[in-house]
């Protein structure tokens, strides 16, 4: 349990080159990171601010007139 096997040092090993194998390589991978979490988001806000799906209508042969004409009614 107390030692490193060949898995854990290829492991380590990666890690260390991927933290000072170059200058800025870190940077980069979180500049990469950042940019798909604002397009992610953007996306995101774009599906919220689609139109709402005009309403339906009956054909004319199935409406009902009778709701919007009152003979009752007297304009003011």
């Amino acid at each position: 349990m107390g030692t490193f096997g060949p898995l854990h040092w290829l492991l380590l090993i990666a890690v260390i080159l991927i933290l000072f194998g170059g200058r800025g390589k870190i940077s980069d991978l979180m500049g990469d990171f950042a940019k798909g979490i604002k397009s992610f988001k953007k996306g995101m806000s774009d599906e919220d601010q689609q139109p709402p799906p005009p309403p339906r209508t009956l054909p004319p042969e199935q409406r009902d007139d009778s709701r919007t004409t009152n003979k009752d009614s007297v304009p003011h």
